[in-house]
């Protein structure tokens, strides 16, 4: 949960500006996207083994 609270003669623009750096931070957009439609765990498996995979060949290429 993301708190804000306003600062002492703080305009609203900074404060609005504070809160989405906070909501971005703490990840609430990303998970929101992510729920937003169902996703049937044989797409969420192969998406996340595909991620791995891309990680893993990233790594290889670095460490060469």
């Amino acid at each position: 949960m993301v708190k804000l609270r306003l600062r002492d003669g703080e305009r609203i623009q900074d404060a609005v500006k504070r809160f989405r750096k906070l909501v971005e931070h703490a990840g609430i957009k990303k998970e929101m996207r992510r729920r937003e439609f169902y996703e049937k765990p044989s797409d969420c498996d192969r998406r996340n083994r595909r991620r791995a995979e891309r990680r893993a060949r990233m790594a290889r290429l670095h460490q060469s």
